[in-house]
């Protein structure tokens, strides 16, 4: 494929890189927001977290069936209008204050999601040369950031603006009195999302328009097709297994670095309305680590390197930010968002390469790996309910020494 050809796809792929940013990283604030408005504990916010990401591991396989009949472009365009039913029903979930509303509403985005990243990490992974795959992902993955790093403040100005008043004022109130207050802060919700539907409908469209070429993943190099001769099950690909594996737990500990830290800066004495902004600096991070990538791999240092590097990273914030105290504790973990930068680039390639004709289904192996952001930072929830919120980041610590077992040694093992 010529420079030409590729640079539509790659401008298409990018802005539903961006949606991708822009929907997850909305569940940093909904989460402090929603704990206020329905009255929650720390374990029952980060449901948020679950509700969204488990359904990365229920729908991942379906994706996978559901893109093999629709083909990528018209199932990435599906995914969008998935998404945009997810997104409708938050209008009734506000106006009910109804917190299973949300996490139902939750689910059905996570779905369409599960179908557009089953379809697009594969492509742009497939559209070039393996050895620059990480470096093309590291481009979708500042689009992801940007519109991650602009998802927060926006609903955060809506949602989070006087999130401290009323946290005081309903403390002071009676029953009656605190309902229609946080009836009121329900409702700050709708119109964000209305204009999220909006765009989610347009974009789908314009997928559905668009002239995206079919890549297909059924046919192998005659190397590939060699070494897969008698291979009959994705099981028989011991290094996309344990690729699964640390993508779940690079997931689960990115999730927690983006989507704790308000929640953690809170828990440290500092105002939500300044909080708010620790989202932005942890994806801000992120998109410094993706330039790395697209200027460095595979030119100074490949992407096993990168991620070696990355996790050893990893290793050192979360143990700095648990010996700290008050905002540089909390911009250690901000600052997570330099070390997990390279971990999607580099796990996807790595996993799924020499998959050949494997390559959808070990794709929709990876995306369930996705639900690590379901199951982490709930689990980071209830550590915080029982001992506290600094604490409880000791869980980290593992997770990033798994990951880097898997770019020393783990991606090797093919038998």
């Amino acid at each position: 494929m010529t420079a030409k050809k590729s640079f539509s796809p790659i401008v298409i792929i990018g802005a539903l890189f961006f949606v991708f940013g822009f929907v997850t990283w909305l569940n940093s604030v909904l989460i402090p927001y929603l704990k206020i408005a329905c009255e929650l504990s720390n374990f029952e916010s980060y449901l948020v977290a679950f509700a969204f990401y488990i359904a990365y591991f229920v729908m991942a396989l379906p994706s996978s069936w559901l893109l093999k009949k629709t083909g990528f472009k018209n199932g990435m365009a599906l995914g969008l209008v998935i998404m945009a039913v997810g997104a409708l029903l938050f209008i009734p979930a506000a106006l009910s204050r109804t917190y299973l509303i949300f996490l139902v509403g939750l689910f059905i985005q996570g779905t369409g999601l599960a179908v557009l990243q089953t379809a697009s990490n594969p492509y742009i992974t497939i559209l070039g040369p393996v050895e620059s795959a990480a470096q093309r992902i590291s481009i979708m993955g500042i689009c992801n950031k940007v519109a991650g790093a602009i998802a927060p403040i926006v609903l955060g100005a809506v949602t989070l603006s006087d999130a401290d008043g009323v946290k005081a004022r309903i403390l002071r109130m009676t029953a009656s009195e605190k309902s229609l207050e946080l009836d009121a802060l329900a409702h700050k919700v709708i119109l964000p999302y209305v204009a999220i539907i909006l765009v989610l409908i347009i974009l789908a469209v314009l997928t559905y328009l668009s002239d995206l070429p079919e890549v297909d993943t059924e046919k192998e190099d005659e190397q590939v097709a060699l070494a897969n001769t008698n291979k009959t099950s994705i099981v028989q690909f011991p290094h996309l297994l344990l690729g699964a594996l640390t993508l779940f737990l690079y997931v689960g500990v990115e999730v927690m670095a983006g989507d704790t830290v308000i929640g953690y800066a809170s828990a440290q004495g500092i105002a939500l309305s300044s909080a708010k902004f620790f989202t932005t600096y942890t994806l801000i991070s992120m998109i410094i680590g993706y330039i790395v990538g697209i200027l460095c791999i595979p030119k100074y240092f490949n992407q096993q390197t990168a991620l070696k590097f990355s996790a050893i990273l990893g290793v050192l914030l979360s143990v700095c930010a648990i010996l700290s105290t008050g905002y540089v504790s909390v911009l250690f973990i901000s600052l997570l968002g330099l070390a997990n930068s390279l971990m999607w680039p580099a796990i996807w390639p790595l996993a799924i390469n020499g998959l050949g004709r494997f390559t959808k289904t070990g794709a929709s192996l990876l995306i369930m790996g996705i639900s690590g952001g379901a199951l982490l930072p709930p689990l980071y929830g209830y550590l915080t309910d029982a001992v506290n919120a600094q604490q409880a980041y000791w869980i980290l610590v593992p997770c990033y020494l798994f990951i880097f077992y898997f770019a020393a040694y783990g991606h090797k093992i093919r038998r």
